[in-house]
């Protein structure tokens, strides 16, 4: 059966079991209404579906749990122990369907500050270990984010306090991130070595839901640049290099220097380039680099300070001992990133510029493509597109031969 052909009947099964969870939950008979839940999660044990029609069933299943939630919310309100609800959806036979349920009350467990947060989160997150199967694990975690995105101790929430603190959140988001990636990288060898150019193609599809984690951890009120320094960057970086493979690290690496702020980047750059260097050699790390200096361009002088601190340099330095390992194309890219650094956030610097000018250069000297002048001016036209602004620098440069 093809996924369009399965994906059909599935979508009309969830909506049938729908109903009947909502009609026995308009009577109170739970039980009855768990019933038909886990049969409607049952939809997402199958093999049958590629990740955008799993998502479709993932959405339907989801939508319609909400009325359950609101269900648990209710009997919240009237006074029923959350503990109890918490144990009655663990009888659920098969394991999917018992842990979605777990999650959908886990919710409402953590909103009733019944037990604490952290002891209630790490209970999810440490339950969620029990799907192995990709696909169905990385959605499952994705449902852990979503119902407990608004509930983590996060600083000045209200479940700070004896909830815990906002190390508890870092770590309990970390924990969710790392096992995603786990599943994620797995993917690639699931299914025969004929198929691996679709199931590539396939991980590419789902790595948002990988990168909501990062997200989520950026939108922390709790991680300032002390508390990103001293609990964050590191743990972080040790689980995306632990990946060992191209793709989750290149997008993953990509994402952290996107989500968090750029002072987040000048302040653990050392940091930053060092892991950049033990990464699988299968990761494009010139495309994470551009990345990084484009990202880095946004930056600002400090209050009261006239220029960015120089992060150009510790840049450069890392850029050209890399260079020499890379091909032409990804070395002059690089060599443009650093150029474009340079003006735009160093503009008194003219030496920055003739540093990324020599850098692509001398690259394009050293693989012999042409003469020492001829290199030179290559790479000077290279950059006509900064304008005026170029032009004016070249001038004041004119102790040396550019073109």
């Amino acid at each position: 059966m093809s996924a369009a052909e399965a994906l059909a009947p599935a979508k009309q099964a969830i909506k049938q079991q729908a109903f009947y969870m909502k009609k026995a939950l308009d009577q109170r008979h739970l039980r009855t209404a768990l019933h038909h839940a886990a049969t409607m999660i049952g939809e997402l044990r199958t093999s049958a579906l590629g990740p955008k029609a799993y998502y479709e069933v993932y959405i339907d299943v989801t939508t319609e749990l909400r009325h359950l939630e609101e269900f648990f919310e209710a009997e919240h309100e009237r006074g029923r122990p959350m503990v109890e609800l918490y144990e009655l959806v663990q009888h659920a036979g098969n394991v999917l369907p018992r842990l979605y349920l777990l999650l959908a009350v886990g919710g409402v467990f953590l909103q009733s500050k019944e037990a604490a947060a952290k002891v209630v989160l790490e209970d999810l997150v440490e339950h969620c270990k029990g799907v192995q199967q990709p696909l169905r694990g990385l959605f499952l975690r994705n449902y852990l984010l979503q119902c407990t995105r608004e509930r983590l101790p996060d600083t000045g929430s209200d479940y700070e306090g004896e909830g815990g603190t906002v190390s508890d959140a870092i770590k309990i988001v970390l924990a969710n991130f790392g096992e995603m990636a786990k599943l994620w990288v797995r993917m690639q060898h699931q299914g025969p070595a004929a198929n691996k150019e679709q199931r590539e193609k396939e991980r590419a599809e789902l790595k948002v839901v990988v990168g909501g984690n990062l997200h989520r951890l950026a939108s922390l009120e709790g991680v300032t640049l002390q508390v990103y320094t001293a609990e964050v960057v590191q743990p972080l970086l040790e689980l995306i290099v632990s990946c060992k493979d191209g793709l989750a690290q290149e997008y993953l690496l990509e994402c952290v220097c996107q989500v968090f702020p750029v002072a987040y980047h000048t302040a653990t750059l050392p940091t930053l380039l060092r892991f950049l260097s033990w990464l699988s050699a299968a990761a494009d790390e010139s495309a994470i680099l551009s990345h990084l200096i484009t990202r880095l361009c946004a930056l600002e002088p400090a209050d009261g300070e006239t220029e960015a601190g120089d992060v150009f340099t510790p840049v450069a330095d890392h850029v050209e001992r890399r260079c020499a390992s890379l091909r032409l194309l990804p070395s002059l890219a690089l060599a443009l990133a650093l150029a474009r650094l340079a003006l735009e956030a160093y503009e008194a610097h003219t030496e920055y510029l003739e540093r990324a000018l020599s850098l692509a250069s001398t690259r394009l000297e050293s693989l012999g493509v042409v003469t020492e002048k001829r290199a030179a001016a290559v790479a000077t036209r290279s950059w006509r597109c900064f304008g005026s602004r170029l032009a004016g620098w070249q001038s004041r440069a004119a102790g040396r031969v550019w073109c």
